[in-house]
């Protein structure tokens, strides 16, 4: 078609190995700019969503769960589906009675957003898995009853494995949630 007005993308990139799926997302980038038409793009990959959209329709069993742009969804996730689906890694969620707070259901808090350290931490753990991933590096930290936390450090980070440690929260960046996995 020539000068189209909506063009509909249904998973193109599904198929594709990293490398070229990284070029065509941004060849898809291109056309839109110089296009100036409007995409309708279905994927399952938040990234492609992320990095393509100006705007996010979030769906689960066919029901919006949020719509907004890449970081309206990432910073105020409506709900505990958008606030895991959104982010990699995903958000780490966390009994509120384990932070001392009965009546929050759960607590969310994205993994950039904790801090290892020696003393004074809202919660304490253990070391269970690290990966270095050149310009990031993930600690996974078991803490009692609750699935691993995952702490993103920015550059490289060298902590032992089965070490004790405590995680840290920044100011502000813990989000609520109720039992029906709303957001307070």
């Amino acid at each position: 078609m020539r000068e189209p007005d909506l063009l509909l993308f249904d998973e193109p990139l599904s198929k594709l190995d990293a490398a070229l799926r990284v070029q065509t997302r941004l060849e898809i980038a291109r056309l839109h700019h110089e296009l100036n038409a409007t995409m309708i793009y279905v994927t399952h990959y938040q990234v492609e969503a992320m990095t393509l959209a100006d705007r996010i329709v979030v769906l689960n069993q066919g029901f919006i769960q949020q719509v907004g742009t890449p970081m309206e969804l990432y910073n105020n996730p409506v709900n505990l589906f958008v606030a895991g689906f959104i982010g990699t890694p995903k958000m780490n969620f966390i009994p509120g009675a384990k932070l001392g707070l009965p009546d929050v259901e759960t607590i969310g808090v994205r993994p950039e957003h904790i801090t290892l350290v020696d003393t004074d931490g809202e919660l304490q753990g253990t070391v269970a898995h690290v990966e270095h991933l050149g310009a990031d590096t993930n600690v996974y930290v078991s803490c009692e009853g609750m699935e691993p936390i995952v702490v993103r450090v920015f550059g490289e980070i060298h902590v032992k494995l089965h070490a004790s440690t405590m995680l840290r929260f920044q100011q502000n960046s813990a989000l609520q949630f109720n039992k029906a996995g709303e957001r307070v």
